[in-house]
């Protein structure tokens, strides 16, 4: 059976597996990034990859999932904040180190062409995956079809604005932002903000830059009342963005992935009801809203998938 190597390049590690024709991850190999020079970060894709391609046998090509705003047909990076890149041949200086076909997208495009393809959305045609993570990343399927845009930016869902009068500070210049509002750093910033009506929490009795979305999701699950109200307040405003998404796309699914999805139920039996009753101008509860079944491999796989299926034609969108 042929083989791909799917990547995810991430802000932190790099990762590069071996995957199957159909996506089954054979083997993965990963590195630190602790320098995100180009350079840099080419020397771990050198090493993971290597690595990966010893495993691979017969290789259809390599499949990258980068941060940023990705020029599908030639694989440049043409702005990635992340990395502080831009316009930086990646596919090009790839394809002339390992010499096989190398192909650059999106890493939130590829995570969801990877559950679309192999994972929860595999029976459908309009399907939405969301990383609620850092950030929110995402993408979408319309009618069979990985929607790119115009310019390759199709997919941002996590900056349309929910909240643009008093709410949090987004990372792209923005305030309310639905990933500064409801991904596990909107999480956290809920807790803070209701934290003066909680003087006695003890949730917070750890240093600032300590908190993180699972300990406040896990003190929420136990019925404490400053988490709960925290976890309340971002259940509000995941679900303003879910509806929104819905009347932009009308998916028969979205997908939550990312570490807020890992709340299972607790987040599903939340949000469903709450966005059945924004939603007004198709018929309710015709979206299912489930947890991504890939979980941290969606990137790789879908990476793998792009490798497969020759890269991301230069269209507005590729059919699948």
């Amino acid at each position: 059976m042929r083989t791909a190597i799917g990547v995810d390049l991430g802000g932190s590690h790099v990762t590069a597996a071996v995957v199957t024709e159909d996506g089954k991850i054979r083997s993965q190999h990963e590195q630190d990034l602790a320098d995100l020079r180009f350079e840099a970060v080419i020397a771990a894709l050198d090493a993971t990859i290597g690595l990966a391609l010893k495993d691979a046998g017969d290789v259809a090509g390599i499949g990258i999932g980068s941060p940023g705003n990705i020029d599908a047909a030639s694989g440049a990076v043409l702005y990635s904040p992340n990395f502080g890149w831009q316009d930086v041949p990646l596919g090009e200086t790839l394809r002339k180190k390992f010499g096989v076909p190398v192909y650059v997208a999106n890493d939130a495009r590829c995570a969801t062409l990877g559950e679309h393809t192999f994972g929860a959305g595999k029976q459908t045609k309009d399907f939405v995956l969301l990383t609620l993570g850092t950030g929110i990343g995402g993408g979408i399927i319309a009618r069979g079809a990985l929607l790119l845009g115009n310019r390759w930016g199709a997919g941002e869902v996590g900056h349309h604005q929910i909240r643009p009068n008093g709410g949090f500070f987004c990372s792209c210049g923005k305030i309310g932002c639905f990933e500064a509002q409801a991904s596990g750093t909107g999480l956290i910033r809920h807790a803070f903000a209701v934290a003066p009506s909680f003087p006695r929490s003890g949730l917070l009795d750890v240093a600032r830059d300590k908190l993180s979305s699972k300990k406040i999701r896990r003190a929420a699950q136990a019925g404490d009342g400053h988490a709960l109200a925290a976890w309340n307040n971002f259940i509000g405003d995941l679900s303003i963005g879910l509806a929104n998404i819905i009347a932009f796309v009308n998916p028969a699914m979205i997908a939550l992935g990312g570490g807020v999805s890992s709340a299972g139920d607790f987040l599903l039996d939340a949000v469903r009801p709450k966005v059945d009753t924004l939603t007004t101008m198709v018929p309710k509860g015709t979206t299912e809203i489930v947890v991504a079944s890939l979980g941290n491999d969606a990137g790789q796989v879908g990476a793998a998938a792009v490798a497969f299926r020759g890269g991301l034609a230069a269209d507005d969108a590729v059919v699948l």
